[in-house]
């Protein structure tokens, strides 16, 4: 009798464009293990990510805005869960492999930092092999999860998480929409949380842009999926002049938002905390928890430091500053001058 795996891996292969990463064709994963009777391999990668440690972090991790006041603005966690939507919608409708594109959606940034990509620029400026929030999203998945065990996913996820950010483009279709859903989902999630800030309003967008992409969130992003979809053959793509207005649009935001005063005003002082804390304990590995006490051994006390810090929450990273560095108050009973 067949597996209730098997028979959705023949459902796949009925209903699946040819173009599509078939669970039952998969790489394979870095370790042989068995197969689940009842998920593909895809969804069991999906399931494994969610279940991590490091995905549930996100959702204490910023997005642009450092630390801030409300729970409107986006943390990675809700970035992440937008990613996945895009990203669903598009391969549903080319009809290629969902969960796979879940998959990679969902891990995609598992290895970033706290305090956005600040931290990121920060652990890169002093960590002498450089530091990228992909391949440390790689590194969580294959060595740091578990207790050092990982994930153990297939190449087909690993690769999308990889590759979702610049260079190479993924393997798959799949990891391919991740990278355009990414794009789509930060810059128009990053609208909206500029204009509740008061950075900016959607009148503010140049007229041309929201007259081609549209003048809301979900219009725009309608736009850019609907284009996505009626131009993806052999690649993933938008059409070429919605493309350039797309480009126009993120010009616009650096100028406007990521590089804006107002909203980076905190940026130096976040880098220098995650920079004094890499250098601490790149000097000291003795202070590190046990799993990167055993990475310093195997690896270096540099790669343990980043490993360490680039797994914090925004606000464990400010703990564990205040207990290294910030002399702690006197308590009243223990006050020589009560």
């Amino acid at each position: 009798m067949k597996t209730i795996r098997e028979s959705a891996c023949e459902r796949e292969k009925e209903i699946l464009s040819p173009r599509a990463a078939f669970a039952s064709e998969s790489k394979g994963r870095l370790r042989p293990e068995e197969e689940c009777p009842v998920r593909t391999a895809f969804q069991r990668d999906r399931d494994r990510i969610i279940h991590c440690s490091s995905f549930r972090r996100l959702k204490h991790k910023t997005q642009v805005f450092l630390s801030p006041e409300g729970d409107y603005y986006r943390t990675r966690l809700t970035h992440t869960l937008e990613v996945s939507q895009i990203a669903r919608t598009i391969a549903g409708a080319l009809l290629l492999n969902c969960d796979l594109t879940e998959a990679i959606a969902l891990g995609h940034d598992l290895g970033h930092t706290p305090f956005g990509h600040a931290g990121e620029r920060a652990l890169n400026a002093v960590c002498p092999v450089g530091f990228k929030h992909y391949a440390q999203s790689l590194r969580v998945v294959d060595l740091l999860e578990k207790d050092g065990k990982g994930l153990n996913l297939t190449f087909e996820v690993r690769n999308g998480i990889e590759r979702h950010t610049n260079g190479e483009p993924a393997a798959t279709l799949e990891g391919r929409i991740v990278r355009l859903a990414d794009r789509i989902a930060y810059i128009n999630h990053d609208i909206d949380d500029a204009t509740i800030a008061g950075i900016m309003c959607e009148e503010d967008i140049p007229l041309a842009i929201r007259n081609e992409l549209g003048h809301s969130k979900s219009a725009r992003i309608n736009t850019l999926v609907l284009s996505c979809i009626n131009n993806s053959t052999d690649d993933i793509c938008l059409e070429k002049g919605v493309a350039e207005v797309f480009d126009e649009l993120h010009k616009f935001m650096f100028e406007k938002v990521y590089t804006n005063p107002a909203c980076k005003s905190e940026e130096s002082k976040a880098i220098d905390m995650i920079q004094r804390l890499y250098f601490h304990f790149a000097e000291k590995p003795e202070d590190l928890p046990p799993q990167f006490k055993t990475i310093a051994d195997r690896d270096g006390a540099q790669i343990a430091a980043c490993d360490f810090i680039a797994g914090m929450t925004d606000r464990y990273a400010v703990r564990i500053f205040n207990e290294l560095y910030v002399p702690k108050a006197w308590s009243e009973q223990n006050d020589i001058f009560s």
